[in-house]
Formats: C-alpha cells, sequence, structure tokens
C-alpha cells in the first residue's frame, strides 16, 4: 500500500505546483495593462519555480531510500520570481502614468506566451489527475483480490 500511497503523494505535489503555476498565470494576464503598482512602476511578469524533492516522509522511508533506482522525486514551488526585462513602451502622451516626454510604460507581459504556459500547466493538472486515478484503481483492485 505504501507504494500507492507514494505515487499519490507525488502526484498531489503535482497538482498543487500546477495549481500554483495557473494562479500566478492568471494574474500575469489580468495585469497585461497595469501601469502602477505599489511597488511603483508598471506590473512585473511572474514566474513560478519548480523543483524536484526527494518524495521521504518518514524514518522507514528515509532509511530504505538507498537504492538509487527507487528514488522518488515529488516537485515543489521554490519560488516565484518577477521578470526582470524592460517594461513596454508606447506613446501615449495623454495617459495619466506617462513621463514627460509622453512614453507610458507598460508591463512585458505576451498574452500568447501566457495563453500557451496555460495550456501546459493545464495538461499537465490534468495528467497528475490521472495518475492520481490510476494509483487509486491499482489500489481498490489489490483490495479486491484480498476478498
Amino acid at each position: 500500500m505504501g507504494d500507492f500511497l507514494t505515487g499519490m503523494r507525488i502526484s498531489a505535489s503535482g497538482m498543487a505546483a500546477q495549481r500554483e503555476r495557473l494562479n500566478t498565470i492568471s494574474s500575469n494576464i489580468s495585469n497585461v495593462n497595469t501601469t502602477r503598482t505599489p511597488e511603483g512602476g508598471p506590473y512585473r511578469r511572474k514566474e513560478v519555480i519548480l523543483e524536484a524533492m526527494p518524495d521521504a516522509k518518514n524514518f522507514g522511508e528515509i532509511f530504505g531510500a538507498n537504492d538509487p533506482r527507487r528514488e522518488m522525486n515529488r516537485v515543489q514551488v521554490t519560488d516565484v520570481v518577477s521578470d526582470r526585462k524592460a517594461p513596454l513602451l508606447k506613446y501615449e502622451p495623454n495617459h495619466p502614468d506617462a513621463n514627460p516626454e509622453g512614453w507610458v510604460a507598460y508591463p512585458n507581459v505576451n498574452l500568447m506566451e501566457e495563453m500557451t504556459n496555460m495550456i501546459m500547466a493545464t495538461r499537465a493538472y490534468e495528467a497528475n489527475v490521472s495518475s492520481m486515478q490510476a494509483s487509486k484503481d491499482m489500489a481498490m483492485s489489490a483490495l479486491e483480490i484480498g476478498r
């Protein structure tokens, strides 16, 4: 049963990571025209940093993890970073956030890139749901054998 739970934990970590990516992408899309933030200047595009982490929960699992073929990794969000690219400048002299020359700084958010990232995150989330369902089905089948 432990291996079924390991698979479910790993799938759950993938679902949580993709949910964080989707939230961040949604924030990027919703702020595509935000020219003013509390930090000053236009909104900065955000990106989620993911890292593979060993999936060991208790002493027995840590002690039994000496075999490198059996090492399982879960995914974890380690940071959400702001893009450091220069903002896009548009000439709009009547805009309230225009500089003295009439240029307005807009976020450097590419909607096509964000939509592509959203589709990829959605597909990865769905793959993790399918993996978790398969683990659950295998566990239920194993329990049926014992009857």
